[in-house]
């Protein structure tokens, strides 16, 4: 069975690793979608597609990336047509994993299934929350896998967050 799972991984955190494993441990192959691939350099989107796949890639062991293929999933201006421009891109797949409300609905609509993901630390992993953190200087490290923390220092995340 293959699975599919879609964020925009700003960064990839250790919330995005759990949901991964999860995934995993359900399906057989797992396709990653990274979101908003077309947006970088803006407040909300400051890390490029590049920079998301390899923060994922350095972030999972051997065996788990070859269970794994990443896809580039740009923005849609059109909600009702996006999951149709996912299928555009990505292979088939039997199973969608989102904790998104509107993500569950709009793929729910056209029958496949979603499946939830089990949150953990959702006070404390979140993508808005940590980039708000490198920025200002605050303990972040811990928040996100090894591999993440590499590409973030690498590209000084902190100078970028502080600039736009």
């Amino acid at each position: 069975m293959i699975g599919l799972l879609i964020g925009r991984f700003q960064p990839f955190h250790l919330g995005h690793l759990d949901a991964v494993i999860f995934a995993l441990s359900n399906v057989d192959e797992l396709l990653i979608g990274i979101g908003s691939s077309n947006r970088f350099n803006e407040k909300r989107n400051p890390f490029t597609a590049d920079e998301r796949r390899e923060m994922i890639e350095s972030s999972l062991d051997e065996t788990t990336l070859k269970k794994v293929r990443i896809y580039y999933i740009p923005d849609v201006n059109d909600h009702e047509r996006w999951t149709y421009h996912v299928d555009e891109i990505v292979p088939r797949y039997d199973v969608v994993f989102s904790n998104d409300e509107f993500t569950r609905t709009l793929f729910g609509k056209r029958g496949i299934k979603v499946i939830s993901v089990p949150l953990k630390q959702r006070e404390v992993l979140s993508g808005t929350d940590i980039r708000v953190k490198i920025k200002d200087g605050q303990d972040w490290a811990g928040l996100v896998p090894e591999g993440t923390k590499k590409v973030l220092l690498r590209i000084n995340a902190k100078n970028r967050l502080t600039n736009l």
